[in-house]
């Protein structure tokens, strides 16, 4: 065996040895910080603050739950609802079997049995980014199942991004299992810098996003969870945008101008058209990162469709019993 196959084999192993050990030293100083839920085999992890009205806040892709502890909406939106914050499945500390594709429908029948088992009765869902997508479907698909959606500077008709290629990796599975337990994560975590200038851009980076868990998004299991919703995006958007104007929640739609990585133009505001009834809102110097820039503004947005919802449906009325999903599994500490 030539010299250099040799020595790229053993670097290979050892940056496979190395990155088992920081995942399970990563585990071990990120534990789970809340509760679980089980839902169809699936193992949710979730935080639960405040009281009130339920509000439910769903991330984007390649992050998790703690996103929205860092940004401070968490903690300010407690002061006036019951928020559960989930890890969706395949971050933080979610599982995501891989025995289904979790695209937004999935993905949403998959919450709504976890509304259902946690006995939340038709929250305020507010979806980031690729939870936005989620969002949608849920009200979609459930409209029983939520009272109102936020829809924060979202993904919704099928444009390519230039994110996309990272959704490229090999198609032989032994390959693609073999990148991501060696080399993707230090590509990654190379290009993590940039990146998130990108994703905050136009605004600085603020200081406290210096406590994401960065390799926990640069596990194994969370990078092939980004990297299948990156690679869902297109054909998840063609399913789901010629049905938006069924859409009958009181719904806001809320973009920062500049967002650099889903510009309105393509997105939220071809939605507004799609949706005139809506609420619509364009925050002028905000960036894709809209709960740390605009954390007030977000509020005020999940405010604003309480009261329509509050006035559209009164009191939340209690489920159907037929649901197939009604007699689920309780939560589990």
């Amino acid at each position: 065996m030539p010299s250099f196959l040799i020595r790229s084999a053993v670097a290979m192993a050892a940056s496979a040895a190395y990155l088992v050990y920081r995942q399970h030293k990563t585990e071990e100083e990120c534990p789970p910080t809340g509760q679980f839920v089980e839902v169809e085999g699936v193992r949710l992890h979730y935080t639960e603050k405040g009281s009130g009205r339920p509000l439910v806040l769903l991330h984007g892709a390649a992050t998790m739950g703690v996103d929205f502890e860092l940004s401070g909406l968490l903690d300010k939106a407690a002061g006036h609802y019951r928020v559960i914050v989930f890890d969706r499945p395949g971050y933080g500390h979610s599982d995501r079997p891989v025995d289904r594709p979790w695209d937004p429908t999935a993905q949403a029948r998959l919450f709504h049995g976890a509304f259902r088992a946690l006995g939340i009765e038709r929250p305020l869902v507010l979806g980031h980014s690729w939870g936005a997508m989620l969002a949608v479907a849920l009200g979609l698909d459930y409209p029983e199942s939520v009272s109102g959606l936020v829809l924060a500077g979202g993904y919704f008709y099928p444009v390519s991004r230039p994110e996309m290629m990272l959704a490229q990796q090999p198609s032989i599975p032994v390959v693609s299992d073999l990148m991501r337990h060696t080399i993707t994560p230090w590509l990654v975590r190379a290009a993590w810098p940039m990146l998130i200038k990108r994703v905050f851009a136009p605004g600085e980076v603020p200081a406290r996003f210096n406590e994401f868990p960065t390799w926990m998004a640069l596990r194994s299991s969370s990078l092939q969870a980004a990297s299948d919703e990156l690679g869902l995006l297109i054909s998840s958007a063609t399913a789901l945008s010629p049905r938006y104007g069924e859409l009958k929640v009181p719904t806001t739609i809320i973009v920062g101008r500049e967002d650099a990585l889903l510009p309105m133009d393509k997105h939220s505001a071809q939605l507004h058209a799609a949706l005139p009834e809506a609420d619509y809102r364009e925050l002028e110097g905000v960036g894709h990162m809209l709960h740390y820039q605009a954390t007030d503004a977000v509020l005020d947005a999940i405010d604003s469709v309480a009261v329509k919802a509050e006035s559209s449906i009164g009191t939340p009325p209690a489920m159907p019993p037929s649901d197939p999903l009604a007699d689920g599994p309780r939560p589990d500490a």
